[in-house]
């Protein structure tokens, strides 16, 4: 199987915030930017698998900044890294200055998607080849990410951390 880079998973969203989708302050509902997310990630990790990929967990989330009613939002999601056949996906969300244009980060996230066939089966996904310095430092701390959710979740006994270990010695 041959690798991929992230680039070739990037999905780009742009969206604009409507009345329906703010609270009573006028910000975006959290719950929306996490459906937004979700949908560009999957998009990103059928685009890196080629298969169905489904949502397995949000291991992370950091809203960072309010994003207000008018706003352009740019969603970018890409894979970080990929294991047998489940895919870290690194989320970033900027929001667009409506006078200058000048896009600011507000908020990040992280998902984790595996690729299934038609019957729901796991199936095995390309390797990723990080390009960028940002990219090699998502993909380098994408282990220690998925030891600590198997860690917490009593899936991975804490001897068998390596990588967490690692961050202790």
């Amino acid at each position: 199987m041959n690798s991929k880079t992230p680039s070739e998973s990037l999905t780009v969203l742009t969206d604009l915030v409507l009345p329906s989708e703010t609270n009573h302050i006028n910000n975006l509902f959290g719950g929306e930017l996490l459906s937004r997310m979700d949908r560009a990630a999957s998009i990103s990790a059928q685009r890196h698998s080629r298969n169905i990929a489904v949502t397995a967990s949000v291991n992370h989330v950091a809203f960072t900044k309010p994003i207000l009613l008018g706003s352009v939002v740019t969603i970018e999601a890409k894979v970080s890294r990929a294991f047998n056949s489940s895919m870290e996906v690194y989320i970033d969300v900027w929001v667009e200055d409506r006078v200058s244009g000048v896009k600011s980060k507000a908020n990040e996230a992280i998902y984790t998607f595996v690729a299934v066939d038609q019957y729901g089966k796991p199936v095995i996904v390309p390797p990723i080849v990080p390009e960028t310095d940002i990219e090699k430092q998502r993909y380098e701390s994408a282990l220690r990410r998925k030891q600590l959710s198997l860690l917490l979740a009593g899936k991975m006994k804490p001897n068998e951390a390596t990588e967490l270990k690692a961050l202790f010695d």
